[in-house]
């Protein structure tokens, strides 16, 4: 569209036919008075079509009586005409100028905080520490100083090494680097032995500092010497000087066979819920951080309850999640019960979880080689046992100031 279209369709125009004797008089009259006109037409010598901008229009019933002729309006474009069309509906204007004053006026505010570039550190933090710096939804966006928010928030995440703010409208966008944390240094200056931590039969020996202090195939309890921290220094051959050890830290890797037992217990019988029929709604709408309730007569009549909340979100297209929600809060009333546990369901349940506390025991270093369970019921109790053999690393660095200490 071309610009002289733009201005012609933002300004308005009317389209005119003037049928007389004499047009072409009127045409002159319309120079002569500093109307502008265009797309002129002369269907016959006796009339003429012509286009005049909306705010000329007034008056040109004089011009058409002096030379006479009739004008007659054809048809009617661009903004002004489409508005007086509603100069009667009030509620439409109104509604209108209040939308177009909240797109101007909340342009300059921030509705929306995102962030990104984080791993590790949780999008919640991020944003608890940004507020204290002033950065929320509502706030005035030209009065942010985002260069000293960023500092400021850095200062007080040490997980992050850098931080950036920025203004897109209603959405600031942060944008986040994690720090790259230098690896855990072993510290050679402390001596000590590599000692067994668990029972089991040791399957693969490597020191790597000290010597070893027993043999592959060899059985061990916890607290036994692995690797030693000290290093034989052998005197010359034919020397008559005493053998003499040297101390070192001791490193290296001590693999073995390993069999745990665990066991869990549940009751037999477990309370249930039976709801009463019987529930309670509670509305709210958040603005910008700000909830406000609404109806609210007092705490919950129920002494048992459950809650269950639902949220409807204001969203922009792009997903983009503005803080303006209304909630609806359910409250349910209900009473409980004592009902027999299902054996089967229970003991699966069990067995789960013994099996997810045997992999937190044995963590990346160690694997499950077999396992078997048992279940008995005991004092209204089912009663599960996992016995497990596995393979994990048994050495674990005990420094000899600690060996010292009774």
């Amino acid at each position: 569209m071309a610009a002289s279209q733009i201005v012609n369709l933002l300004r308005g125009s009317v389209r005119l036919v003037v049928t007389g004797a004499f047009p072409e008089r009127f045409l002159n009259l319309c120079a002569q008075r500093g109307t502008a006109f265009w797309a002129v037409e002369w269907p016959d010598r006796n009339t003429l079509r012509l286009t005049v901008a909306w705010k000329d229009r007034k008056g040109l019933e004089e011009l058409a009586q002096r030379t006479g002729c009739e004008i007659g309006e054809e048809k009617k474009d661009g903004v002004p005409p489409f508005l007086l069309r509603f100069r009667k509906r009030y509620a439409f204007l109104t509604g209108l100028a209040l939308a177009i004053l909240a797109v101007c006026i909340l342009n300059r505010f921030v509705l929306v905080v995102d962030v990104e570039g984080n791993e590790q550190v949780s999008t919640q933090a991020i944003l608890t520490e940004l507020r204290r710096q002033g950065l929320r939804p509502g706030v005035y966006g030209p009065s942010l100083a985002l260069k000293d928010i960023s500092n400021e928030a850095l200062l007080h995440l040490e997980d992050l090494s850098w931080m950036a703010v920025n203004l897109r409208g209603i959405r600031a966008q942060v944008v986040v680097r994690e720090r790259i944390h230098k690896p855990e240094l072993v510290d050679e200056t402390v001596m000590g032995d590599i000692v067994a931590e668990a029972p089991g039969i040791i399957t693969h020996l490597e020191a790597w500092s000290g010597d070893a202090a027993v043999e592959e195939g060899a059985t061990v309890l916890p607290g036994d010497v692995l690797i030693r921290g000290s290093i034989q220094m052998d005197p010359p051959q034919w020397s008559e000087e005493p053998t003499l050890w040297m101390p070192v830290r001791a490193m290296g890797k001590a693999e073995g066979r390993t069999w745990r037992t665990l066991t869990a217990a549940i009751p037999l019988t477990a309370q249930v819920k039976e709801p009463t029929g019987e529930e309670v709604h509670r509305w709210s709408v958040t603005i910008l951080g700000e909830r406000k309730e609404f109806f609210q007569k007092g705490g919950i009549p129920f002494e048992r309850y459950d809650k269950i909340t639902k949220i409807w979100n204001l969203i922009l297209s792009g997903d983009m999640v503005l803080p303006f929600s209304l909630a609806q809060e359910t409250y349910r009333a209900y009473e409980t019960a004592q009902v027999p546990v299902d054996p089967d369901a229970a003991r699966t349940m069990l067995e789960q979880r013994l099996l997810l506390k045997l992999q937190q025991l044995l963590g990346d270093t160690g694997q499950e080689v077999s396992h078997s369970f048992s279940a008995g019921e005991q004092d209204g109790m089912l009663v599960v046992t996992l016995n497990a053999e596995c393979k994990e690393e048994l050495g674990r660095f005990i420094p000899s100031s600690e060996q010292a200490t009774p």
